[in-house]
């Protein structure tokens, strides 16, 4: 699934930025900075159905033939939990939170990466996905802070 955006919207990382003050520069060709801003840009390209920037910034050694995002869940929300750099390897510890067809749940990742040439690219990771069950006076998962029975569940 994939979702429209423009430059002043808030950026689908949860930088708290604008799209366009954040990952439309990564998306249009500028590298990223850090790793952990090449994650948040990655998820930001889920959310979007930016498949091309996807296998683009996927390491030429881990990346797939192919990639799909037809039938995926809608990405909603994204919390960086840790991120680890040194000179040419990092890993971004996060938990990024998806909807699809009335279900909930939330991906737990350890993503590695890999600079080559001054360029960050994405390897692989350690993922652990489990179920949402949020009641309807929880804070909504999306990340909007409100109560999910006033946001979502409606």
């Amino acid at each position: 699934m994939s979702a429209s955006i423009t430059d002043s919207d808030r950026c689908p990382c949860g930088s708290g930025e604008t799209y366009g003050q954040c990952c439309t520069r990564w998306h249009r060709g500028e590298p990223a900075p850090t790793a952990e801003a090449l994650m948040r840009s990655r998820f930001s390209a889920y959310v979007l159905g930016l498949k091309d920037y996807l296998l683009a910034t996927w390491h030429a050694d881990f990346r797939p033939a192919t990639l799909s995002l037809e039938n995926g869940p809608e990405w909603v929300s994204l919390n960086v939990l840790s991120a680890r750099e040194q000179e040419y390897s990092a890993q971004v510890h996060f938990v990024a939170t998806w909807r699809q067809g009335g279900q909930w749940g939330a991906l737990e990742e350890r993503s590695d990466f890999l600079k080559e040439d001054g360029v960050w690219q994405y390897t692989c990771g350690e993922t652990h996905e489990f179920p949402l069950r949020p009641g309807r006076n929880d804070a909504c998962p999306c990340g909007s802070g409100r109560k999910f029975k006033k946001c979502c569940a409606v």
